[in-house]
Order: C-alpha cells, then structure tokens, then sequence
C-alpha cells in the first residue's frame, strides 16, 4: 500500500548521498553567468558581441540567429533589471517547483520565455521602437499567474522598492501586473515612448494561464477517482489455480490530500529518487500516511 513505501514512512531523514542542485539553483546560476559574461564584454572589452549575438530582434532573427528567442531571457540590461527578475524567480520557484516536478517547471519556464520573445516580435513589427529584447520578465509573469492560480488567497508580503512592506493576495497581484501591462503596451510601447517591453509580461502571463489551464489540470497521473492499491499480502485470498483472479481495490483519496502537490511529489521520487525531497515534499507525504493510516 502506498504508506507501506519506503517514502511514506519516517526514516526519509537519514542521509542518502550528496544533494544535487535543483533546476531552479541552475537557472539562476546560468543567468547570472551570462550577466557576468555579457558586462565582461561590454565594460572590459567595450564590445557589444554577447549582447548582438544573443538578444532577440527581428534583425538577429534575419541573420540567422534562430536562438535568440530563448537566450534573450538570460541577458538583463542592468542591475536592478536582473536582480528584480532573479528575486521573482526564486521566491515564485520556491513555491512552485514542488507542484510541477523539474521537468514541468523547466517546461514552463523556458516555453514562457519563448512566448513572451514571440508575442513582442509581433508587436515590435507594427511598433517605431527598435530595441533588442532582454530580460527573464515574461518568465517570471508566467511563474506569477501559475502561482496565482495555486494559491489565489494566500497572503503574501512584498518589499515595494525593496522599502515599504505591503500584504496582498497573488490574485491581485496577478490583476495588477496583467492591467499595468496593458497599459504600457497601450500608451507606451505601441506609441514607441518607452523601452519596457510590456507585450512580453503579456505573453508570459498568457502561456502561464495556458499551461495551468490547459496542461497542468488534465495531465495529472491521478485520476479524480483515486488510486489503485494492492491489498497486504495477509489480506489476499490464496490462489487456488495458476490462473486465478488478483485482488486490489481502489481507495478514494482524501479529500485533505492535494492530489496534484502528491502527484508531483510520486513522480518527482519516481524520477529522481527519495534524497531529491525538500523538507515541505516530505511533509506533505507525511500528512498523507498519516491520513490513509487512519481509514
């Protein structure tokens, strides 16, 4: 039964090896290198080449640099403008990761940066602003709306300019950000006033919504039914032919246990294995053995 499994049980504590770094840990290792590679280049050797070469436009897009629509987001055009993309990264990452699974949340991530590159080419042709595209942001728009859509009454506290404490709900976050950038992309980008690439959030925040909508809801490997569990041997009826019936039944899940936080978390052991666990994961498997030992 599942809390017969060595991950339901309490001996999940004692060390299993060296912890290997999460993909969240990699992304943002990975963007801080390519800043520290970009600014090398640009303040030692006053050479644009990272920036030319890896920036998304229609003209790099010309030339064949068929990359650019996925490097853009791990190029920043500044201190604030990467420190405020990582900060939304790794607190949004935090909370999601363990949802998703690596491979989810590397999907998302990356295919939202993508289609944030894709929905700001298309805005950019109709636009009088010429600007390469730079930044994670649309990534982090789309971690924003998953989260939202996760955990929509949650309070949460921000740090306005890094200064002013303020509490809200990740709904209105969510609602916020979404009008803002219809905003700037109405009054500022389309009419070419300002460089910030509102159009991008957008489509961050689109493929956000779509994948929790479309994806993550309907590609669970529970059904809303519950799981089929074998029965304890002792409890079997013994076999009276080769040829005789098994016997398993089908135990609900609770209604207490999130079947999509369990999913994520069977799948992640099954993947990666157990010492791959953060604390909340082993928490949550916990609560569960708790629950099913009780019925």
């Amino acid at each position: 039964m599942i809390y017969d499994r060595p991950y339901m049980r309490n001996d999940y504590n004692s060390p299993t090896g060296p912890k290997k770094l999460s993909v969240l840990a990699w992304i943002i290792i990975l963007t801080v290198g390519a800043f520290i590679i970009q600014n090398i280049f640009e303040v030692w050797f006053k050479s644009p080449v990272i920036y030319n070469l890896f920036a998304l436009s229609a003209t790099s897009l010309s030339r064949g640099f068929i990359w650019t629509p996925l490097s853009f987001g791990f190029l920043h055009s500044g201190l604030f403008h990467i420190l405020a993309n990582l900060l939304g990264v790794f607190f949004l990452g935090r909370a999601i990761l363990p949802l998703l699974g690596e491979r989810r949340f590397v999907g998302l991530y990356l295919g939202s940066i993508v289609a944030s590159g894709i929905i700001w080419l298309f805005i950019n042709i109709i636009t009088p602003g010429n600007f390469p595209l730079v930044g994670a942001s649309g990534g982090v728009a789309a971690l924003l709306i998953v989260f939202a859509s996760f955990f929509p009454e949650r309070q949460i506290t921000l740090l306005l300019f890094f200064i002013i404490p303020v509490t809200l709900k990740p709904k209105y976050l969510a609602i916020g950000f979404f009008a803002i950038s219809i905003l700037g992309l109405l009054f500022t980008e389309i009419p070419g006033t300002s460089n910030i690439a509102h159009s991008a959030h957008l489509g961050g925040m689109l493929c956000g919504w779509i994948y929790f909508r479309y994806l993550h809801q309907r590609t669970s490997s529970y059904s809303s039914a519950g799981n089929t569990i074998e029965i304890p041997k002792w409890f079997r009826r013994k076999k009276t032919s080769s040829s005789g019936p098994s016997f398993k039944v089908n135990i609900s899940r609770p209604k207490t246990v999130d079947q999509a936080t369990v999913d994520s978390i069977l799948d992640k052991i099954n993947k990666k294995g157990f010492g791959s666990l953060t604390n909340e994961e082993k928490k949550t498997l916990d609560a569960a053995r708790d629950i099913l030992n009780k019925r």
